[in-house]
Parts: structure tokens; sequence; C-alpha cells
């Protein structure tokens, strides 16, 4: 019943209200949309996730283009409601779905999509199981339209360009997944994080994450001092809170999983580590445990 009454607000209402994003004003041009803290589900249309807005003189410059082609639409109207101006740039803060699939959408708006090379590499290997996992998630009318469309503009390292008299600075950084980068934006004193940085749930480690590269790139943008933090989940936030809930989290996970190892633990009693310091956090119970599996993965044969 639940389902229909959803579906029957899309044909309704048009844009469904339950899938907007709260709009947090950071400075007078930089913006984020900051979306739910559970998982992708129909009425968030896989926007599970915070997306970055830079209004330009000469238009907008979004960090991550949203998780389907009815996200990107919901992120569009969202933008709509602080500025008139159309979304010029697209920047893919990195492989998971969110980041990307909402490409196809902005380039028929004509924007120009940029993404590091690693990221690029990783949406092309992993595209065939998101799309069917979104499928499960937010159901055939969530995932209309969403079509694969990589960026055309790319980057090994780094890549900095000014557009409408903002300069911006993108530098890969691995971290949750091999192609996340960071977008710095001296003039307004703020860092867009993509998924380097998690705050009020918990950070997801998954297959492709490396938690050693992650705690590194965490330092890189660290050393920046930027006033403002715009993480990949959670609101904007300052250092702190991000290191707290993020390079915190991280050093501890490889800290307990390090001394297990060494006692001769295994990864079937590695889920039973020392990680209460976190359990405020949202998600915790779902994903405190295959963390700590997928951090003994990664350092059993470091």
């Amino acid at each position: 019943m639940k389902r229909i009454l959803l579906i029957l607000a899309v044909f309704l209402c048009g844009a469904p209200a339950f899938a907007q994003l709260k709009h947090v004003a950071i400075t007078e041009r930089a913006h984020a949309l900051v979306g739910p803290l559970g998982n992708r589900d129909f009425a968030n249309l896989g926007n599970n996730a915070t997306f970055g807005v830079v209004v330009t003189n000469d238009g907008v410059v979004l960090i991550d283009a949203g998780g389907t082609r009815e996200g990107a639409k919901q992120i569009d109207r969202a933008i709509d409601r602080f500025t008139d101006l159309p979304v010029r740039i697209v920047i893919n803060s990195g492989g998971q779905d969110h980041r990307w699939l909402g490409n196809s959408y902005w380039a028929e708006q004509g924007a120009r999509i940029i993404a590091s090379e690693a990221a690029v590499l990783d949406q092309t290997d992993r595209a065939s199981l998101q799309l069917t996992i979104l499928d499960q998630l937010v159901g055939d009318m969530g995932l209309n339209g969403t079509e694969i469309l990589h960026a055309t503009e790319t980057f090994a390292d780094e890549m900095n360009f000014t557009f409408g008299g903002v300069s911006f600075e993108i530098r890969h950084a691995p971290a949750h997944t091999p192609g996340d980068s960071y977008t710095w934006v001296p003039s307004e004193n703020t860092v867009f994080t993509g998924d380097i940085v998690y705050t009020k749930r918990l950070l997801g480690v998954v297959p492709v994450s490396n938690t050693r590269d992650w705690l590194a790139s965490f330092e890189a943008f660290e050393a920046l001092h930027a006033e403002h933090v715009v993480p990949g989940h959670g609101n904007p936030t300052d250092i702190l809170e991000a290191a707290t809930s993020t390079y915190d989290y991280l050093s501890n996970l490889r800290e307990q999983i390090g001394a297990h190892i060494e006692t001769g633990g295994t990864i079937m009693d590695a889920a039973q580590v020392d990680q209460s310091g976190f359990a405020h956090l949202y998600n915790f119970d779902i994903l405190s445990g295959r963390n700590a599996q997928a951090v003994f993965e990664e350092m059993e044969w470091d």
C-alpha cells in the first residue's frame, strides 16, 4: 500500500516532495544539498548523499551528479530554489552511483562533466552492479531514464580551472573508492570532500576502499585548513567534526584490527573488535561489523 501511495504522489504532484534535498547555505556562493543518511530508496531516488553547489557569475558548478536521472532532476529543482543560473559544470567526486549516474541528465542540459581518470575506471567496472542494485532499491520508476555516461574531461592527479570568476582546485585522493577527489574553492574557504568525509553516519568500507590511502587523503585536504567542510554524507561541518567521525574512526579501526591480527584473530571474529566509541553514528549496527571484516582483509597481508 505504501508503495502505491508513493507512486500515486509522483503522478499527482510531478516531482515528489519527499525526494527533495535540504538546502544549506554556507557562504554567498557555496551551498550544500543534504540527502538522507539512510539507504537509497524510491523516496530519495538514489540521492542518499550530500551534493555541493557553487554559484558563479556564469552559472553553477555542481559537485556530484545524483544517483539516478530522476535524482539529478531533483537536484536541479533544489538548485532552482536559490538561483536562476543553470548548472554549467558537474564534477564527479568518485565512483559511487550517487556521484555520477545522473551525468546524462546534466549533459543534456549542456553541462561539462569532469572526473578523475581513476573514477571513470571505477565507474566502468561497477556500473552494471550499481544499476542492478539501484533497480532493487529505487525500482523501475526511480531508475527511469538513467543511462551510463562518463565524464568527457578527466585528469590524473589534479585539475585547476576558473569559471565565472571563481577558482576551483580538484585533487585525486583515493579513499572510499579509488577515484575519489576533493574540490577546494579558496575564495569560499570551502572544501567539498565527496566520500572522503562522512558525518553523522558511519562510513562504509567497501571492497574497492583502501583505508590507508583514505587516511592519507584526509590529511591532504586537512592541510588546506578550510573553514567549511562539505562531506559526502551528512551536514556541512568543520575539520574537527570531520576528523572525529572519519579520520578517528578509521585510525581506531585499523589499530584494533592490527592488534587482532597480531594475536591470531580471524576474519570471523574481527567484527567483535571494539568500535563502541562510534556507536552514536547512524548505521553503526549495520556497518561496523562489515567494516571490521573488510579492513581485516585489507590489512591481513600488510
